[in-house]
C-alpha cells in the first residue's frame, strides 16, 4: 500500500482535497483508505442501538457488519494516544492508497496544502520550511508561497494533475510498517 498524509492548517482544503482525491484514483482502478485524526469527543454511534448498547455496556470492542458495510468501535478505559501507524495498521492490507488527513507531527511523507490569506481564509504559515517530511506543497497561490522551495507545488485544483503525480510517484510512498514497529 501506498501512504501519504495531508496537512495544513484548519480550512486550508485537506478535506476537501482527499474528497475529491478518492474519485480521480477510484476511475483508474484504485482502492483507497482514509485515515483521519479527530478531537477526542467524536462518536459514530447512537444512543437506542444496539452497538450504543453494547458499548454501554462494557464491551471493549464492537463490531458491527452487513453484506455492504464493517465498522469496529473500540472503548478504550484510559485516555490512550494511538499513532498513525497503529491506525494504518488497522486497515485493510489490500488497499492502493491510505490518505492520511492531518498527523501533522507524524513521519510520514506529507503533502501540504496551502491557501494565502483572502477575504474567506485567514492564512496560516507554511509547514514545509520547517518540516522535511512535506515532499509537495497543493496550492492555489504559488506565488505567494512563503519560501521558495525546490520541492513540486502543484495546482489544488487540478485534481487529475495531482492524482497523476501521485501514481507517477507511488514508489516513494510506499509504506513499510516494519520500519514503525
Amino acid at each position: 500500500m501506498n501512504v501519504l498524509a495531508f496537512v495544513g492548517y484548519s480550512g486550508s482544503g485537506k478535506t476537501t482535497l482527499i474528497e475529491s482525491l478518492i474519485p480521480a484514483l477510484k476511475l483508474r482502478g484504485l482502492r483507497v483508505s482514509v485515515v483521519k485524526h479527530a478531537h477526542h469527543g467524536f462518536d459514530i454511534d447512537h444512543p437506542g442501538k444496539d452497538t450504543y448498547r453494547h458499548r454501554e455496556a462494557g464491551a471493549f470492542e464492537v463490531v458491527v457488519a452487513s453484506e455492504n458495510r464493517l465498522a469496529l468501535m473500540r472503548e478504550f478505559e484510559r485516555p490512550t494516544a494511538l499513532s498513525v501507524h497503529h491506525l494504518i495498521a488497522e486497515l485493510y492490507e489490500g488497499v492502493d492508497w491510505v490518505l492520511v488527513e492531518g498527523f501533522k507531527s507524524s513521519d510520514l511523507l506529507k503533502m501540504e496544502v496551502w491557501r494565502a490569506p483572502s477575504a474567506e481564509y485567514a492564512g496560516n504559515p507554511a509547514c514545509y520550511p520547517d518540516d522535511d517530511f512535506v515532499v509537495a506543497i497543493a496550492t492555489d497561490s504559488p506565488d505567494q508561497l512563503p519560501q521558495t522551495t525546490l520541492r513540486p507545488v502543484l495546482d489544488l485544483n487540478d485534481i487529475e494533475s495531482l492524482a497523476l503525480w501521485l501514481i507517477d510517484n507511488q514508489e516513494r510512498f510506499v509504506y513499510r510498517p516494519e520500519l514503525y514497529a
